[in-house]
């Protein structure tokens, strides 16, 4: 038997993003915590056949698009890595967002199509709004940007000390739709370049892992939300008006190629708990491939005790391909492989 897959590719700053548009079954669940749960028992073999290699590759990001389960959504999103189905996702976001209006998945344009659309999703991690930025080509749209309404955004716990190679370094605990551990690259001794990228994947398992060890990271309002998904590296900015230079090792040990949508919120988080945010100046995040998402608090709330920003981060993304995949129940490698 062979089991086909449709997909149409794309790039949110870098980071690939893989959105099925067919052969995959509508998760099933009343909530997108369900549809998750769902999904990572019966679909786990071909989210690694599309994931991995030959298919794929160890950095490969994915999406699929189900039904709503909140009044007023258009879409549900679920979100696929190397590891496993995550529960937000700021990349993905725009950059599904983006094939989904140009390719009018969600939305048909009309002759009098606005300047701005709003598309709002569920995702397990809660309701996400994006707005999306048009532009005319003759009988085409452009999404030239996309700007997301992230999940309230806030520290876990800050200045832990976690042993790491026989010494202490500070990790910052926070949310921004997934929790990240988040360290100062310098404190953790490690540059944030292409050259380093081996000892950034390691270091970035290893501080997660250890964090986990150290502490029991749980939502606060719900407990299907738990576990580091991903350790944030930061350093001072290098190009012109960017504040900060980052990259996120998540998952298991894949590198986001882009400034990271969640991991952006988590970092403003961390800021706004130091003073450091501003409510009125954009906040712009560099990414290790020199690309930029911008952030900017649109809100300011409570997570149980814990003071929140709701923040909004925006990006842009370019579709760069459609594929039919193809998996052979007999193919030896169905499921995907990594080296």
């Amino acid at each position: 038997m062979i089991h086909k897959i449709r997909t149409i590719d794309a790039h949110a700053a870098g980071e690939p993003l893989r959105l099925v548009i067919d052969g995959l079954p509508s998760p099933e669940g009343r909530t997108m915590l369900e549809k998750r749960a769902w999904a990572m028992k019966r679909l786990d073999h071909l989210r690694r056949s599309i994931m991995l290699e030959p298919r794929g590759h160890t950095d490969m990001y994915g999406a699929l698009l189900t039904e709503p389960v909140t009044k007023g959504s258009q879409a549900g999103l679920l979100f696929m890595h190397n590891e496993g189905w995550s529960t937000m996702c700021g990349h993905g976001i725009i950059a599904v967002t983006t094939i989904a209006l140009q390719r009018e998945l969600i939305w048909t344009k009309t002759p009098d199509t606005p300047a701005t659309v709003t598309v709002r999703y569920d995702t397990p991690a809660g309701p996400v709004t994006a707005r999306a930025r048009l532009t005319h080509l003759a009988d085409a749209i452009r999404v030239e940007s996309v700007a997301f309404r992230n999940v309230p955004s806030f520290v876990f716990e800050p200045s832990v000390m976690v042993p790491v190679g026989g010494r202490k370094i500070p990790v910052d605990i926070a949310f921004g739709g997934a929790f990240y551990a988040i360290v100062d690259a310098e404190a953790a001794g490690v540059p944030i370049d292409a050259a380093h990228l081996p000892e950034l994947r390691r270091l970035g398992m290893t501080i997660a892992r250890e964090v986990e060890r150290l502490r029991r990271v749980v939502h606060p309002s719900d407990g299907g939300l738990e576990g580091i998904y991903g350790t944030i590296f930061t350093a001072p900015a290098l190009i012109p008006d960017a504040h900060l230079r980052n990259v996120t090792i998540f998952a298991d040990a894949e590198v986001d190629r882009s400034p990271c949508g969640t991991g952006t919120a988590a970092v403003m988080a961390v800021l706004n708990d130091m003073g450091l945010l501003l409510d009125d100046v954009p906040f712009v995040h560099e990414s290790i491939v020199g690309t930029t998402f911008t952030g900017r608090v649109v809100e300011r709330v409570y997570v149980g005790e814990r003071a929140a920003i709701v923040p909004e981060i925006e990006g842009s993304a370019w579709i760069t391909g459609e594929h039919t995949f193809f998996v052979d129940g007999d193919d030896p490698l169905k499921a995907g492989f990594r080296l």
